[in-house]
């Protein structure tokens, strides 16, 4: 399959000559982008992971600067799941995440498979494969019939590239109310301030105004990025609503 062995990765001591190698092993299984991204923590700022890719420079910096790790649902499955995500254009539900999904069409962006790492001292991230093909039944089958061993790459690429993650600081999670945990459980599975309000027979401003205590007690500026913070602190936990 590839003309690089596992075991390389085990053997690389610079994270630049990790990273070829992993992209080397990712081209093998035909994918010419591959994403790794970790963390030593769960509770740690996505900001903060220790990030190898070839992924375009142009949409690494755009994808960074629009916080799109708060709005990408491959993140949001890999911080809820153990589970492989195939890609699919349905995934990218609201406007803002197809607008990034169509960003990273542009990109050569546009079908892949997600593995989320959840290593046992509470390390959190993830390891992407993409390629710049259609994400059709044909591309489904394709990466299905090599997912066991994209998984053992995984495994590998967790075991040999926890070294370079820095360590991080555990982030008290900050204290919510029940009626604001509720209204962010709401807000998780895709309801507007007026379908909150029209649940909890709370006023719509009301929902509003707890939604403005919940971004300013987690310092973020949007919905997307609480719900992510909280999903990260453990203090609300998804269903899969992908299906």
């Amino acid at each position: 399959m590839t003309g690089v062995a596992l075991d390389e990765l085990l053997h690389r001591e610079t994270a630049p000559a990790w990273g070829e190698a992993l992209f080397a092993l990712g081209r093998g299984y035909g994918f010419d982008r591959v994403m790794f991204g970790m963390s030593s923590s769960r509770h740690a700022r996505l900001e903060t992971a220790f990030v190898q890719t070839n992924f375009p420079v142009a949409w690494r910096e755009r994808y960074e600067a629009e916080r799109y790790a708060y709005v990408d649902p491959t993140v949001t499955h890999c911080m809820a799941s153990t589970l492989p995500l195939v890609w699919q254009p349905e995934l990218y539900r609201s406007p803002t995440q197809r607008a990034m999904y169509e960003e990273a069409c542009g990109h050569g962006i546009r079908a892949g498979v997600s593995f989320p790492i959840h290593g046992p001292n509470g390390e959190f991230g993830m390891l992407s494969f993409a390629a710049d093909v259609a994400p059709d039944a044909a591309f489904v089958q394709m990466v299905e019939a090599v997912l066991p061993e994209l998984a053992l790459v995984r495994d590998y690429a967790y075991a040999s590239g926890v070294r370079f993650c820095p360590p991080v600081g555990h982030e008290a999670a900050p204290r919510l109310t029940p009626r604001e945990l509720e209204v962010l459980n709401w807000v998780m599975v895709g309801k507007s301030s007026w379908e909150i309000s029209k649940i909890t027979g709370c006023s719509e401003a009301t929902v509003n105004f707890h939604m403005g205590n919940i971004r300013q007690k987690f310092n973020v500026n949007t919905r997307q990025q609480a719900v992510v913070r909280a999903i990260s602190l453990g203090l609300i936990t998804p269903e899969d609503h992908h299906r």
